[in-house]
């Protein structure tokens, strides 16, 4: 199937699950409620219509911070970056994050934009078409955001959800052995955090001297 053909496929089935979708260059990518996660996972695996036999990342977005402040467009040759030039028109711009800029904040009374989003790229072995899923999690004040282990369906997702806690700090509810993968188990905080200070101190580093 093709990019739309794979959204409203997902849609027809999760028609309250879907928040949002795109084919941003040509990717098909659907924005799905946490709740409908484990559900809509086993249906792209097990349909046939699917057949996403095939995990091939799993990872999260902390969008924190994102438009704070203006990143202009450079380019880069042999690894050298040059001087910045102006932003680069797009006749197909980027549709952003899940609900917006987090950084803005929400009105009282409603749920904000998600400060994380974790990540799914699957892809069919016999059809030979991907999908990437998107969960939003973290909305305010929710102190530690949380989605379902995927680790049931493929075993991959066993080492893929411990690195984005790791990293993230983001929970998968019922994954068996949820510990760190990168970091020791002594260390303090989650380093893909935007919030995580740049020289904090670890417990096996010590003082500065």
């Amino acid at each position: 199937m093709n990019a739309a053909s794979l959204i409203q496929a997902v849609k027809d089935r999760f028609p309250a699950g879907v928040k949002a979708s795109h084919s941003y260059r040509g990717d098909a990518t659907v924005i799905l409620g946490r709740e409908f996660l484990l559900e809509a996972a086993r249906m792209l695996k097990e349909d046939t219509l699917f057949q996403m036999n095939f995990l091939m990342d799993l990872t999260a977005v902390d969008f924190s911070t994102f438009g704070t402040k203006r990143s202009p467009a450079f380019f880069a040759n042999s690894g050298i970056a040059v001087s910045p030039s102006p932003e680069i028109p797009d006749a197909d711009p980027w549709p952003g994050p899940p609900g917006g800029h987090p950084s803005a904040g929400a009105a009282p009374g409603t749920p904000g934009p998600a400060r994380f989003v974790v990540v799914y790229h699957f892809f069919s072995l016999p059809l030979k078409h991907r999908l990437r899923l998107e969960i939003p999690v973290g909305e305010v004040e929710e102190a530690e955001p949380e989605v379902d282990s995927l680790s049931s369906l493929w075993a991959s997702a066993d080492w893929l959800e411990r690195e984005v806690w790791d990293m993230f700090g983001i929970r998968f509810r019922g994954h068996r052995h949820l510990k760190r993968i990168l970091m020791y188990e002594g260390f303090v905080g989650h380093p893909l955090r935007k919030d995580y200070p740049v020289n904090k101190r670890q417990p096996l580093i010590g003082p500065v001297n």
